[in-house]
């Protein structure tokens, strides 16, 4: 598009003067994650403290570093109402206090709800440097952004040099944006938990159930890790996930993840959003091999279902006996979120030759609490529920719960547990006619 050069300076801006041009009382969504673009948060939050704003709405999911230290600040809590979609270390305890409030979703219908059921009024968005076509990039934040900016009245881009520039559909024009705002600054890094022992024991056990030739979708955390670790031994794997992560770069990279066997975007590895570590981000710019595209596409369970031999691995905090999974709140306190957990178990099962897999430490807080559970706790959230669960894994090994009774599962559920527990679970069982 011819012209944007024009465009470009004409609306670049302040952070505090893009700030000024939102309205009082309006809907803000801002970007996820390492998303976030931090000068426009500070020049809000400032701008609330000085009685800019007197009432005004943001949401995203997954907010981090930049979050918490300006909008999510005490003394702007009552001028900047919090709404989280997927909540983190920086809102947990707001959620908690209800001095924030929790927006459940499936994270492949939010870009939906944006368009749908949600009056947005400013989209705020992190890009990467413009190109000479007048594109920026997304880069590591494509998942519910490219909506966000369709339906925003007023967007503006927080240019970062340290952006990767990402292949895909997560490109916004010049001609797209209201304000732009040059904002240089790292990218927030996640870093890799440190192993444990159970890491490597459910790591090997899963990388087992994963055939050469598959397509994988990894969460974050040690075991997926350990999983990534166990899987340097294989062939030809596809990647198609929501997160990137640090250690799909080495998947890639020793030329076990080549998508040469993928049945949708063959070649490519596809993600909708990245978070891990400065090697991850410069491997992700300008990489060929790489796809980013919006979550209502990457989360969909009908694309996810289109990957023969899709192997998903989620994680979850509480499991029943009939196989309920509780993967994001501590009884009625919200945790994290519903996420892509259940797009997976459903995309992944309908996938041809695929398997869902939910993985858990068999005990919490040191040992002392059972992880398998004969109920849920009073109020806990049903992320994915019995009908929807496929394999089960935890350091003692793995069940499949499809086709089996009520009795059938928990017997092979109570497997999973440490053993310290597991005759008080059989004991529960049969007190809830489960088990003879």
């Amino acid at each position: 598009m011819a012209g944007w050069e024009d465009d470009y300076r004409a609306k670049l801006k302040t952070a505090d003067e893009a700030a000024a041009g939102i309205i009082d009382g309006a809907l803000i969504v801002q970007g996820n994650a390492v998303g976030e673009p931090p000068a426009m948060l500070e020049a809000i939050a400032e701008r609330a403290k000085a009685g800019g704003f007197t009432d005004i709405t943001m949401t995203s999911l997954l907010p981090m570093a930049a979050s918490a230290r300006t909008i999510l600040a005490p003394e702007v809590h009552d001028v900047i109402h919090w709404e989280s979609m997927f909540a983190s270390g920086a809102d947990r305890a707001m959620l908690v206090s209800g001095q924030a409030a929790y927006n459940p979703a499936f994270f492949h219908q939010i870009p939906r709800l944006f368009t749908e059921s949600m009056d947005i009024d400013v989209a705020l968005v992190a890009v990467s440097r413009v190109d000479k076509h007048g594109y920026m990039s997304l880069g590591v934040n494509v998942d519910t952004n490219v909506a966000a900016v369709a339906k925003a009245k007023y967007v503006v881009a927080e240019v970062n040099q340290n952006m990767p520039r990402v292949h895909g559909t997560g490109w916004v024009h010049v001609s797209d944006v209201d304000a732009i705002v040059e904002h240089d600054a790292p990218l927030f890094e996640l870093p890799n938990p440190p192993d444990r022992e159970e890491d490597k024991a459910m790591g090997e056990i899963i990388s087992e159930m994963i055939p050469n030739g598959a397509c994988i979708q990894l969460g974050i955390g040690g075991v997926p890790n350990a999983v990534a670790k166990s899987l340097l031994d294989h062939k030809d794997l596809g990647i198609h996930t929501e997160m990137f992560v640090d250690s799909m770069v080495d998947l890639v990279e020793s030329g076990v993840a080549n998508g040469s066997q993928k049945t949708f975007h063959p070649g490519k590895a596809l993600y909708s959003f990245a978070a891990g570590t400065q090697r991850m981000y410069e491997f992700l710019d300008d990489n060929p091999y790489i796809e980013a595209h919006a979550v209502s596409y990457v989360n969909f369970p009908p694309n996810i279902a289109k990957n023969d031999n899709l192997v998903s691995v989620n994680s979850t905090i509480e499991i029943d006996l009939t196989g309920q999974c509780c993967s994001e709140s501590m009884g009625t306190a919200q945790f994290s979120g519903t996420g892509g957990q259940h797009d997976y178990a459903r995309g992944a099962f309908d996938s041809r030759g695929g398997k869902s897999i939910i993985a858990f430490y068999s005990t919490a807080k040191g040992g002392s609490v059972s992880r398998v559970v004969p109920t849920l706790a009073p109020g806990a959230i049903v992320t994915t529920p019995r009908t929807e669960v496929h394999w089960l894994v935890s350091e003692y090994g793995a069940v499949n719960l499809k086709g089996k009774s009520t009795r059938e599962r928990s017997k092979a559920i109570i497997g999973l547990a440490h053993p310290k527990f597991r005759d008080d679970l059989t004991a529960a069982a049969r007190e809830l006619n489960y088990l003879d």
